[in-house]
């Protein structure tokens, strides 16, 4: 039985102090129902998804019965989904699991993050620990120091992982091995953040609307070499939501507009060495989701991938087979990723300017790809898309993601 997203919507990404979790659930979800054109009573079940709320504000445990009964939403199941930056998208693999056996029709799936909290900056910095094993961060820690080493100025190798984001020490740590592998430069790692900025001043929702240069991205603050400020997602506030459906429910709904999940592939940590990258858990992700679609990587038109730092997306590019093993900086540096390119990547403006919301940021990623698939993009349209993937992240164990996630989607 076919699954398809008939509504989506997602908030301007930014930081909204004055808003609420159940502000930017209302919001998102709102949209996401006049979207898909279906009542809130029509919805048979809701997945809801969030990571900070527990830790920021002490709201365990029921955060999505609070959240989306507040907005009238009643007597419905309502499933919690945490799995670090990956909770939206998990949301969808379960909620597309449950339409696909027929035990609803129209379900419901939301995320939503309050990152930025300005009174308690040490707890946010602090909050990012619990996307990894916090019994064994100094030995992955220091495991990551010794992967890369010889690669780069010293003296700017290690940020303090206590004051900053622990995941872009990580990120870092990783582009240097990938350095040291395949020759992979900070310039190309640059250009693919100067090409998401510049991708993101065509998206209103995004976070930063500025175009930059290579050498403008260049030339922001280190935060851990080889990655400079702009080459880092930012903290950001935001939430989003999908209505899915089956057969059955689409019958209900406007089908000219619904975009078919063809398919979704799920894995997470895997036990390699750190060099063995073509074992990596988000390439397993894809074969799972290609087999499951029965395509091929260069079917693929357009792609939104989880780069949560730059050198992530020259990293996922490889491991969803869009070019080969240690070319992924070459290929974004030809162009081939860029609007206009062979296959364009994050012509949302991905998470390092179009924002990162982390709870929200898998169905995000899935409402460019709807809107690309819609063929309502505007002036970011991808020409002739008809196939989209997207992969999100979450978690680091060890020397990778601890939780991967990678749809494809088409117009059925």
């Amino acid at each position: 039985m076919d699954v398809f997203i008939a509504g989506i919507s997602h908030t301007k990404l930014g930081r909204h102090v004055q808003k609420s979790v159940k502000d930017l659930t209302r919001e998102a979800v709102t949209g996401a129902l006049l979207d898909a054109g279906v009542a809130q009573d029509a919805v048979g079940a809701a997945w809801f998804s969030n990571v900070r709320q527990g830790q920021m504000e002490a709201q365990n445990s029921i955060r999505g019965q609070c959240a989306l009964t507040a907005m009238g939403f009643g007597g419905l199941p309502i499933f919690n989904v945490e799995n670090a930056c990956a909770s939206s998208s998990s949301g969808v693999y379960q909620a597309y699991a449950a339409l696909k056996a027929g035990l609803f029709d129209v379900v419901l799936v939301a995320g939503t993050e309050k990152m930025f909290y300005p009174e308690k900056r040490q707890a946010m910095m602090e909050a990012f620990f619990g996307g990894t094993d916090i019994h064994e961060m100094q030995n992955t820690w220091n495991g990551l120091q010794s992967i890369g080493a010889g690669i780069g100025p010293e003296q700017e190798i290690g940020g303090d992982w206590k004051q900053q984001s622990f995941f872009m020490d990580v990120y870092a740590s990783l582009a240097r091995m990938h350095m040291k592998l395949y020759g992979t430069t900070q310039e190309q790692i640059a250009f693919a953040a100067a090409k998401n900025h510049t991708h993101s001043a065509l998206n209103p929702l995004a976070q930063y609307n500025t175009p930059m240069t290579l050498q403008e991205v260049l030339q922001t603050p280190t935060i851990a070499w080889p990655l400079t400020r702009a080459m880092c997602a930012p903290i950001s506030d935001g939430a989003a939501a999908a209505v899915l459906c089956n057969e059955n429910g689409l019958k209900q709904l406007n089908r000219a507009r619904a975009v078919r999940i063809r398919g979704m592939g799920v894995s997470s940590t895997v036990h390699r060495a750190a060099q063995a990258l073509e074992s990596h858990c988000v390439a397993l992700a894809a074969s799972r989701a290609y087999s499951a679609a029965g395509i091929s990587a260069k079917e693929i038109n357009v792609v939104e991938v989880h780069d949560a730092s730059s050198f992530a997306e020259i990293l996922q590019i490889e491991n969803l087979g869009l070019c080969a093993r240690g070319e992924g900086g070459p290929f974004t540096a030809s162009g081939s990723t860029s609007l206009g390119g062979q296959c364009p990547v994050n012509v949302s403006g991905g998470l390092v300017s179009k924002g990162h919301p982390i709870a929200a940021t898998g169905l995000i990623q899935m409402h460019e790809l709807v809107t690309q698939l819609r063929g309502e993009a505007g002036a970011r349209q991808v020409s002739g898309a008809r196939i989209a993937v997207a992969e999100n992240g979450g978690g680091f164990i060890r020397i990778e993601d601890a939780a991967a996630v990678v749809t494809v989607l088409d117009r059925a």
